[in-house]
């Protein structure tokens, strides 16, 4: 996204001051349409990792503002809101819409603050996937309809009844998000969720706990009625595992690590309620050697270290064919060594920094365990002084699928390179299959019985032809095997917050 004659949009004094006014204010959960301190005491801190400075803090939840934010959703549910026409939903999804994209600006600013995300990121996030998710829900809330069907029970006259189905909100849906693109992935499960007609309870979080409560302030602004949208703050081991185990609760929508996503299916099985997971990925990106260079090279760059590689989507496994190897190489390493990698305020940044000093310990682990393994560094070592969670992007060559750093999500910068040569495109399929993970992947060909041809043999979610990651509001995404259960965005996203009954009339 640009600003004014072309260039980026920054973050004016007036804005800065707009962000500093609100992460001054007390940030508390709201339940059943009233902001609260809930009911313990304790606090935590947030973060900027670009300075390690701390900027604001919330409230700490506990069980029991679980156990009210839930009664909340569910007496919203048989109250006014169970009782809105369609298109009444839709007129509040829209309302919705306009006051993300009024405040913008405010909600950019306070993501970069939080977690990092470079401001431009997250303009053209706010300013674009997320009123489009709205609205492009909005207008399914009138075409929920069910059907009638020519049945009957056996041994009577299909004449003598009439049989129809419904489609029902699911309930109540707790819905726990991370926090590598906090505003994208909240509203990923709340346009659907509120299109159905269901009430949500949601769990940010706790290191990007500012932006969720920013979205709901806007929600309320919207006309959204009390205890349809309840926010409870607090840690995934108290706060989310008490949401999903929460007998009350009907379903979990949850994005984050394959690790917690085993926990939250193990704590939903209390009272079987339905989940949706969208999980880790290892996606991979296959160059074949007519593929247009200029437009893969940078393409492959930026799919893995977009986010500085903190993303699901991350094309970190790069096949290329050994006709283009070194050249594709080269290009990679030279345009890793040019993106700018600094605080997400500032106008020319790329690359903003890690979440945490434990996330960047963690990734410089992982590259110091790449050379360790026989990969061939193609980026030298970039120092940074002073505070900030900052790591330079890193390409890997002559990589092995046997490396850890290849088998392994990193969810850092850094990319892996295997060559290919003359084998079979089934032979080479199995290769790029070789992965517990199924989330993502691309296929880089001018031919394109190759391109599609390959592209269904990639065992994803979602793969690309000569782009990767190309997501979209009518586009469904998600994983297959490890990668996670269900799909979001598109109409396959609504069927999760939806049941079918069926209704047998004897005429």
């Amino acid at each position: 996204m640009s600003g004014e004659n072309g260039q980026p949009p920054s973050a004016t004094p007036e804005l800065r001051e707009q962000a500093a006014a609100f992460l001054a204010e007390p940030h508390l959960h709201c339940i059943d349409g009233r902001w609260s301190p809930g009911a313990a005491s304790a606090t935590l801190p947030v973060e900027n990792p670009a300075s390690e400075a701390v900027i604001s803090e919330v409230v700490l939840g506990t069980r029991a503002d679980i156990d009210a934010a839930v009664a909340a959703a569910r007496k919203a549910l048989s109250g006014p809101w169970g009782r809105l026409k369609a298109f009444e939903r839709a007129r509040l999804l829209l309302a919705f819409a306009e006051q993300v994209e009024r405040n913008a600006a405010l909600l950019a600013c306070v993501e970069t603050l939080e977690n990092g995300t470079p401001f431009a990121l997250s303009m053209g996030s706010t300013c674009g996937l997320m009123p489009e998710l709205l609205r492009y829900y909005a207008g399914w809330t009138t075409k929920l309809a069910g059907e009638t069907l020519p049945a009957a029970p056996a041994g009577r006259e299909a004449l003598d009844w009439l049989v129809y189905t419904e489609r029902e909100p699911v309930g109540v849906v707790g819905a726990i998000t991370p926090w590598n693109a906090p505003l994208n992935i909240i509203l990923l499960k709340l346009a659907p969720a509120l299109a159905a007609g269901c009430t949500v309870v949601l769990k940010p979080a706790e290191l990007t706990p500012l932006t969720g409560e920013l979205l709901v302030r806007l929600a309320q602004e919207a006309g959204l009625p009390e205890g349809v949208l309840n926010l409870v703050q607090g840690r995934g081991e108290e706060v989310g595992a008490a949401l999903a185990e929460h007998p009350g609760v009907d379903k979990i929508s949850f994005t984050g690590s394959t690790e917690v996503g085993r926990s939250i299916v193990r704590a939903a099985a209390g009272n079987l309620k339905k989940v949706t997971l969208e999980l880790g990925g290892k996606s991979p990106m296959v160059v074949f050697p007519d593929a247009d260079l200029a437009e893969a090279i940078p393409t492959a760059a930026m799919a893995c270290f977009f986010l500085s590689g903190q993303n699901c989507m991350a094309g970190t496994r790069l096949f290329v064919h050994e006709s283009i190897h070194d050249q594709f190489v080269a290009g990679l390493s030279g345009m890793a060594q040019a993106l700018k990698v600094g605080d997400g305020l500032e106008p020319d940044t790329v690359l903003g920094p890690l979440i945490s000093a434990a996330q960047r310990q963690r990734v410089l682990d992982y590259i110091a365990l790449g050379e360790a393994e026989g990969a061939r560094r193609m980026t030298p070592e970039r120092h940074f002084e002073g505070p900030g969670h900052y790591v330079a992007p890193v390409v890997f060559a002559d990589c092995r699928a046997d490396m850890r750093i290849v088998r392994e999500e990193i969810f850092g910068p850094v990319l892996t390179v295997q060559r290919f040569g003359s084998e079979d495109l089934d032979a080479l399929a199995a290769r790029v299959n070789d992965t517990i993970y199924g989330l993502s992947g691309s296929v880089w060909s001018r031919d394109v019985s190759t391109a599609l041809g390959f592209a269904r043999r990639i065992d994803s979610g979602q793969v690309a032809v000569n782009a990767h990651a190309a997501v979209s509001p009518e586009t469904p995404f998600g994983g297959n095997r490890q990668s996670g259960w269900g799909r979001e965005m598109g109409r396959e996203s609504l069927d999760a917050y939806l049941k079918t009954k069926a209704v047998s009339v004897r005429l």
